[in-house]
């Protein structure tokens, strides 16, 4: 389980310092929180949401997650806190050894987790229908999002259609992992990769209550979708998720 401290309290610790999202399972944060559950590697952790003004003072940042290890910069970036992990805990890796592999992987996460990827564009889509009055954020929330992801008005349909695109991709892959025997995205090996699509399934339909409570208002926003997003949506993506959980994440997830 996770130990959450203040973040008065985590400046003065030593060793890893992770900033993360509280109250919901923001992807980019469960991802980090599920690589150093894997690799077994020890930190604490404090909240942004309760915490946001204090954590801006200490890193500089607004938004999570924020790894901070010893006196190093704080790093904030997917791949920047990937790398931190795979050094100091080179076991299990989480990164292929194989040039081809690797380059492999970090393209397929940044279309998960980089700008324009899957998280991205389902957060711009997102917010296009919540302040066009559909299901989704309230106004505030999406307002406040909408700044952070670079909603303009007129890219919020190409962000669904992106969207539908990256779901396909994926669920094509993973069948085609699964017709040469493979449960994973890449060779026969558990990667990043597997723990990015996962954990950013939620954006779409976040794990039970039992294993990730959130308040109904939060869950109904995440689950908000249109008849195109909820065709992509693929039974084997879930199928994924859910097995990826089971055998290599932590459950319930500590919000």
């Amino acid at each position: 389980m996770v130990e959450f401290v203040s973040v008065e309290e985590a400046k003065q610790r030593l060793g890893l310092r992770v900033v993360t999202v509280g109250l919901v399972p923001s992807p980019w944060s469960e991802a980090t929180k599920g690589i150093l559950y894997h690799k077994k590697i020890p930190y604490v952790a404090a909240r942004l949401t309760t915490d946001g003004p204090a954590v801006k003072a200490w890193t500089g940042h607004t938004s999570a997650p924020i790894a901070v290890y010893e006196n190093d910069a704080p790093r904030t970036g997917w791949a920047e806190i990937l790398l931190l992990a795979e050094r100091l805990a080179p076991t299990p890796a989480l990164v292929p050894a194989n040039p081809e592999d690797r380059a492999l992987l970090f393209g397929l996460s940044h279309e998960i987790c980089g700008e324009d990827g899957l998280g991205w564009a389902r957060r711009l889509h997102g917010v296009h229908v919540s302040l066009a009055g559909g299901v989704g954020f309230p106004k505030p929330i999406a307002q406040y999002l909408g700044a952070k992801y670079g909603y303009r008005g007129d890219n919020g349909e190409a962000a669904g259609r992106r969207v539908i695109e990256l779901l396909g991709m994926f669920a094509r892959r993973l069948k085609q992992q699964r017709q040469r025997g493979s449960r994973y995205l890449i060779g026969d090996a558990f990667t990043a990769a597997d723990i990015y699509l996962a954990t950013f399934i939620a954006l779409f339909d976040p794990l039970p209550n039992d294993l990730c409570p959130i308040p109904d208002d939060f869950r109904s926003a995440f689950s908000a979708m249109d008849d195109a997003t909820r065709a992509a949506l693929d039974p084997v993506l879930l199928e994924h998720r859910d097995e990826i959980y089971r055998r290599h994440l932590e459950l319930p997830l500590t919000l």
